[in-house]
């Protein structure tokens, strides 16, 4: 038997776009068409026009000319911006659209995890979509007897298995749907990014059970924003840009090369004119700031407040709008997130530009260079969200007063030391002395 569980040579996807869209035609119609357009074109080449589909619309290649294998029992990633051609190319693979050039072959039973609900009909209850989404994938109905309570339970809706589906929380979607592809026990699982939906409890739970198959010999292929759990699950990476893969690596090198690629865009693109953003545009950042509370040079240093502010364009009102920011480290692991429906409950009306300042008390970050991720939501809608928004740069100070910076770790923390249950004291150190805090200027501009 080879040890090939995926081969891709040559692959290729074209969509139209901007197409002019047809109504519905009459027989009539349709057959004095037929009669007058072998007229109507040759009229076309003696006056010199285009003739075909790109007269009336334009084509993008959402892939181009992608290669590469994947060997039974590999747990291999992929990762890009948004539009670089990632779930088209694991829709190709579950054989949901076809090619325009190229091949991939499979070999093996596939169970594929693309979207929230996709197999389930929202008027069936949850009980009547596992057999559906079963048999779907391919499952024989006594295989599904033989799990439906193991899938229940690892899904966690017990109580709602015969309410119709329509009635689900996407989270509950979510559940159902990894549940079934899982307990499919393919021999090749493709997942699409599904994950980002579940609460952090239940990703620990399905990324358990993707270790527990990848233990098995199972082959998983998956598509994630979440560079950690690439770097954490999978031992090799493929990184897709503008359809084309350009890097197919360690998932540490994978990583490291696309958040170089992200940073020297960050670098040298001004935040309104990026395009590596998601959301509806209903609200839009243009400039973001980062600032030391305590210091009067502009340096953010070790131990000082930190306050970062965010300039925001509005183009429509948004009710129960949630700001939030990630700082996270150069290898993309959050070290903060904050929202402001987690830590203030407040539900903000936006109806006009401007900005929103988020003031963090001793963070405690260690020396070096930090990210920060920003974002603004309404209701569970993605207004925008920009990965890299800025980056800065901690500075080492004398936090501890004893000339010693801490260097090591993700975060510092003050310590209390004690020796047979007495507290041993610094002697003669004196910690750097906290400056008052001053405002950060707002930049509604």
């Amino acid at each position: 038997m080879s040890n090939i569980a995926i081969q891709v040579e040559g692959l290729s996807k074209r969509y139209h776009i901007g197409g002019k869209q047809e109504s519905y035609k009459t027989l009539r119609d349709t057959l004095t068409n037929a009669f007058v357009s072998p007229f109507r074109r040759a009229g076309k080449l003696l006056r010199g026009q285009a003739t075909g589909a790109a007269e009336s619309d334009e084509t993008i290649w959402a892939l181009k000319d992608v290669s590469f294998e994947i060997k039974r029992g590999e747990v291999v990633g992929i990762i890009g911006r948004n539009g670089a051609g990632k779930s088209t190319l694991l829709k190709i693979l579950s054989r949901i659209t076809e090619p325009t050039n190229g091949f991939a072959e499979i070999y093996g039973r596939v169970g594929s995890l693309l979207e929230v609900g996709t197999g389930f009909h929202p008027e069936l209850t949850g009980r009547e979509n596992i057999y559906l989404n079963g048999a779907i994938l391919g499952m024989k109905r006594a295989e599904i007897d033989r799990k439906f309570d193991e899938i229940v339970e690892f899904a966690e809706i017990e109580k709602f298995i015969d309410t119709p589906v329509k009635h689900y929380s996407s989270g509950m979607y979510l559940r159902l749907a990894f549940a079934v592809a899982a307990h499919f026990e393919p021999e090749i699982l493709l997942v699409d990014e599904v994950l980002a939906v579940g609460d952090a409890a239940f990703q620990k739970k399905c990324l358990g059970k993707m270790e527990s198959l990848s233990s098995l010999g199972r082959t998983i292929l998956m598509v994630s924003h979440n560079l950690p759990t690439i770097q954490a699950l999978c031992s090799r990476a493929i990184v897709v840009h503008q359809g084309r893969l350009v890097r197919d690596t360690s998932s540490h090198d994978a990583v490291r090369y696309y958040l170089d690629d992200i940073r020297a865009k960050a670098a040298n693109i001004p935040l309104d004119k990026r395009d590596d953003r998601k959301g509806t545009g209903a609200i839009k950042f243009h400039h973001v700031e980062v600032a030391d509370s305590q210091s009067e040079n502009g340096a953010i240093y070790t131990g000082n407040d930190i306050s970062i502010t965010m300039a925001f364009k509005t183009y429509r009102r948004v009710p129960n709008c949630n700001f939030g920011l990630h700082i996270q480290n150069s290898l993309g692991q959050i070290i903060y997130r904050i929202t402001t429906r987690d830590t203030i409950g407040s539900i903000l009306s936006i109806d006009h530009d401007g900005c929103i300042s988020c003031k963090i008390a001793q963070p405690r970050l260690l020396p070096g260079t930090y990210e920060v991720k920003i974002f603004a939501s309404s209701m569970g809608e993605n207004l925008d969200e920009v990965f890299v928004a800025t980056r800065f740069e901690v500075l080492p100070a004398d936090i501890y007063g004893t000339g010693n910076t801490p260097q090591n770790g993700i975060v510092y923390a003050i310590p209390e030391w004690r020796l047979n249950g007495k507290e041993i004291r610094q002697s003669g150190a004196k910690p750097l002395p906290v400056k008052r805090s001053r405002d950060v200027r707002c930049m509604c501009g």
